[in-house]
């Protein structure tokens, strides 16, 4: 492509999760993906389960409306449950959902580094990083962990980004426990 095609391309940000709750952690992150990879707009893609935990503290309707309240004044960022519309939870089912609406999206997956540890355990995780880009943003206590990962140590060269910031010492299970 000539790079003269490529300033017509919307780069998004796609940030999934449980927000059990939303946080400035998650804020941060997204401020931080918007102004290093120029991205138009990042999606908040709440989740109504995490596959690797029992249960969500709040509800799904909770967890979304904490969301938008959180993110009112940053109009890059854009609350959603699409399970229902893709009929899907799964990630590579979000993105293709995401590069079928339009071929001209650049797309970057977001992520805590800790949830790099349980990655190789996702539906197609492999074929993630061929349909979009995989952007880590190191987290406290799991830069090593994350580094030694089954599914860094296979994507590290493949797509996946991993970025190091002046991180906000907050987690949805720190504020839980509270």
């Amino acid at each position: 492509m000539a790079k003269s095609e490529n300033r017509f391309i919307d780069k998004i940000g796609i940030l999934g999760g449980t927000f059990d709750p939303p946080h400035k952690g998650h804020l941060k992150i997204s401020q931080i993906a918007k102004k290093r990879f120029n991205l138009k707009k990042i999606i908040w893609a709440i989740t109504k389960k995490n596959p690797f935990k029992k249960k969500s503290y709040f509800d799904l309707n909770k967890r979304i409306n904490l969301s938008r309240s959180l993110t009112k004044k940053q109009k890059y960022i854009k609350v959603v449950f699409f399970e229902k519309k893709i009929n899907s939870n799964k990630t590579i089912n979000l993105i293709k959902y995401f590069k079928s609406i339009s071929e001209k999206k650049e797309i970057y997956f977001l992520l805590g580094a800790d949830n790099l540890l349980n990655f190789h355990k996702w539906d197609n995780w492999k074929k993630i990083p061929k349909i979009c880009k995989i952007v880590v943003f190191d987290r406290n206590g799991f830069k090593a962990k994350a580094k030694k990962s089954i599914a860094y140590k296979s994507i590290k060269n493949k797509g996946l980004i991993y970025v190091e910031f002046k991180k906000v010492n907050i987690s949805s299970s720190k504020i839980r426990n509270f």
